[in-house]
């Protein structure tokens, strides 16, 4: 539906999913600092929406679909967010905390300093992921491809990446120290290569 004037109120969101058939899909909405918390927005869609410091928590997100969104800072706690896709979005300090995520999708998304202990992206194709500084403790990336992602500066404590395929991805600077975090995981010969001349090695 069509976006109000300015920052949208949560009255206005209520409004809309009260009155409109539902998934309603919320086309260039501001919803910069609203309180969400607690609404039904499964199946939804989100396209080109204004939502920094939003406060989803507790909100049923399932199924529904953020696509080049700037959600820089929103809130994700006890959110329902099965299922969810979000392509292309500014997710810059996201956090997800005591969330359920099963089949939740990221594609070509900014995730620098997001909060995301203990997510779950096993299995997963991941395209493009900018997790520079994010927090993943606890991470898993089991049997997860990724490619053109960036974990630079990530936070990896006991994450998990056996068969994850990482010679896509930016390490950012892998030290030998570092490696035991890489357990079981691919890399390319490059990214070895570079961790053996850190060392002060040369391959003959």
């Amino acid at each position: 539906m069509p976006a109000p004037e300015g920052v949208a109120t949560r009255a206005l969101v209520e409004a809309a999913l009260r009155d409109h058939a539902a998934p309603v899909r919320f086309a260039g909405w501001g919803l910069a600092g609203a309180d969400l918390k607690e609404l039904d927005f499964h199946g939804c869609e989100f396209l080109r929406c204004r939502a920094a410091r939003a406060d989803f928590s507790a909100c049923d997100l399932g199924e529904a679909r953020f696509l080049s969104c700037d959600l820089n800072n929103a809130v994700c706690r006890r959110t329902t967010l099965s299922s969810a896709l979000f392509r292309d979005c500014k997710l810059t300090g996201l956090l997800i905390v005591s969330a359920a995520t099963i089949g939740l999708t990221f594609k070509r998304c900014l995730l620098v300093d997001a909060q995301l202990q203990g997510l779950s992206f096993r299995h997963a194709a991941l395209e493009g992921l900018d997790f520079q500084g994010a927090d993943l403790t606890e991470a898993d990336f089991r049997q997860a491809v990724l490619t053109g992602c960036n974990l630079r500066d990530a936070n990896l404590t006991r994450a998990r990446f056996e068969g994850a395929d990482l010679r896509g991805t930016d390490l950012g600077g892998l030290q030998l120290a570092d490696a035991p975090r890489f357990r079981g995981a691919i890399i390319s010969r490059q990214q070895a290569a570079e961790i053996v001349s850190r060392l002060g090695l040369k391959v003959a």
